[in-house]
């Protein structure tokens, strides 16, 4: 018999439907799990949406208001995909209720006000974890496999961009349901939280920590209208990011993510220069990873593809035959299977509110650098 997870979805904007989907479909292709997902309840400010987004996707309720939500004895695990300035009050609150904490990333608006976050959750003993669902791609996973196998050898280069092209409009406004992620009291800052906080935290994963950077922002747009306000006000966020870093292995690091570049919706890419062998991938071939190897014949030595599609390849005993692809949303549905195996071990699911304060201290650094034109330690 399934031991259920009964599930408090806190949001229901994008991420809330990547999320709910995971759920959904986890048991369906982990059978194996002893853990099954229950939509117990879905919150939101607005009822008529809330109560849509309940009907729509199967949950069995719905709240306006995250504090009820928190207090209900039905609900094992709290979800929290809002926007960035509410994660903490949410998952700390949960927290000390006694419930599992899932957050979508980033932690928080900074790492100081991520640092409460983790104390709560230790403090409480529950189990939590942060969707940075980009290493449970098979093909990123298969990189981190390499990686560790010590195939690359001495690690010399990391680099990684994040590219897309949305807020170019000048017409666009700040905050508001949509937009808030334009909006630094509610986001923090632009694209360093929002995209280079997945490099980051892919980067930490396969490369390790990151001991200092020198990074350079852009607002392209200086003042737009703010939807709350009515009013033209400054724009706060950072519209691009460069920075370059030290690895505390010795290798160097080069990061770049912007919203400004025409025809790209969301290029990420990395990758890793070892002494033996070279790893790279794209997003837009997510089930490929391209792969290196200087020992090859000298006469047949360049490039591989590699097609992670194979039984034998993480995660892809699960889903078709050899050959056949899957897409973004099964990441997510992986980051809920692993989340499920670790409550049948006992272990933390990575990666936890403590390993994502990581991510977000890199993050502060490179704001920090970029403010004050100087090298800025972690």
């Amino acid at each position: 018999m399934a031991k259920e997870l009964r599930i408090g979805l806190v949001g229901y904007g994008f991420m809330g439907r990547t999320h709910t989907n995971g759920y959904k479909r986890v048991n369906d292709f982990f059978p194996e799990l002893e853990y099954r997902p229950v939509l117990q309840a879905v919150c939101g400010r607005t009822e008529e949406k809330a109560k849509e987004f309940a009907d729509q996707w199967q949950f069995n309720s719905y709240e306006t208001d995250w504090r009820k939500l928190v207090a209900r004895d039905d609900i094992d695990a709290i979800d929290i995909v809002t926007p960035n300035d509410t994660h903490a009050e949410i998952a700390i609150a949960a927290a000390e209720a006694g419930k599992m904490v899932l957050c979508e990333k980033p932690l928080a608006r900074t790492a100081e006000e991520s640092q409460p976050m983790v104390d709560a959750v230790e403090k409480a003993g529950v189990a939590n974890t942060v969707w940075y669902n980009y290493r449970r791609i098979p093909a990123v996973t298969l990189a981190k496999q390499i990686v560790d196998s010590g195939k690359l050898g001495k690690i010399f280069h990391y680099r990684a961009n994040f590219l897309q092209d949305w807020t170019i409009s000048e017409d666009l406004p700040q905050g508001g349901a949509a937009l808030w992620r334009l909006d630094a009291k509610a986001a923090g800052s632009g694209v360093t939280g929002d995209l280079l906080a997945h490099c980051i935290d892919t980067a930490i994963w396969l490369n390790g920590s990151i001991k200092d950077v020198s990074a350079t922002t852009e607002t392209f747009i200086k003042e737009r209208m703010h939807t709350q306000t009515g009013k033209v006000e400054k724009v706060e966020i950072d519209d691009a990011c460069l920075f370059h870093c030290h690895f505390e292995n010795g290798s160097l690091g080069l990061f770049e993510s912007t919203r400004y570049a025409r025809g790209h919706k969301a290029l990420y890419t990395f990758e890793i220069n070892g002494e033996h062998a070279s790893i790279r991938w794209d997003l837009h071939d997510l089930n490929r990873l391209e792969f290196f190897d200087h020992s090859d014949d000298s006469k047949v030595r360049g490039w591989r593809s590699v097609h992670v599609t194979d039984g034998d390849q993480p995660y892809m005993d699960h889903w078709w035959v050899p050959g056949l692809s899957i897409g973004y949303e099964h990441s997510f549905v992986h980051q809920v299977a692993d989340f499920l195996k670790s409550l049948e071990e006992g272990t933390s699911c990575e990666p936890t509110f403590r390993t994502a304060l990581e991510t977000a201290k890199v993050c502060d650094a490179v704001l920090k650098s970029a403010a004050g034109r100087c090298w800025q330690d972690v």
